[in-house]
């Protein structure tokens, strides 16, 4: 994929079960370089952002996060959800700035588990595995962005 050599690769997850109230057992490929991720494996604190390129709002947040993920406090994980045009995500998370690995959900094989409308939404995955909170729609600033990383995760980033 042009442009994926500018996204963080994914990285190799060590496998873990699966967590009552955690992620889907669902693996899905990596938007850049890297293995496929399975979402149960996963661990936080972290911050998973599920987005698409054609989405206005995802357009809105894209700088809080990408500060977010600069300040290293946290872990982040983007997911790309029902795009059909995966060169174009490349190039938004890059012209975005948002460094971090992301993944490819086209099917949508996430909206059943995370109960997901549409995106953007933003899940806060607590170092158990457990979600702590998904925040559903748009992410209006800065402040709102930490201090939900602070009361859901217990990080002040």
């Amino acid at each position: 994929m042009p442009g994926a050599d500018k996204l963080a690769g994914c990285p190799t997850v060590e496998s873990k079960p699966p967590v009552s109230n955690g992620l889907p057992d669902i693996s899905l490929p990596c938007l850049g370089a890297g293995p496929d991720i399975r979402l149960a494996d996963l661990r936080g604190p972290l911050v998973i952002n599920i987005w698409a390129q054609w989405c206005g709002p995802c357009r809105d947040e894209a700088p809080y996060l990408a500060a977010l993920a600069k300040s290293g406090k946290v872990t982040m994980l983007g997911i790309d959800y029902d795009d059909p045009r995966p060169e174009l995500a490349v190039k938004f998370a890059a012209d975005e700035g948002l460094t971090y690995p992301h993944l490819v959900d086209q099917d949508k094989a996430i909206q059943k588990a995370l109960k997901v409308g549409g995106p953007p939404l933003t899940a806060f995955i607590d170092p158990s595995g457990t979600i702590a909170y998904i925040h559903r729609g748009v992410l209006t600033s800065q402040h709102q962005l930490n201090q939900l990383v602070k009361d859901k995760l217990g990080i002040t980033p």
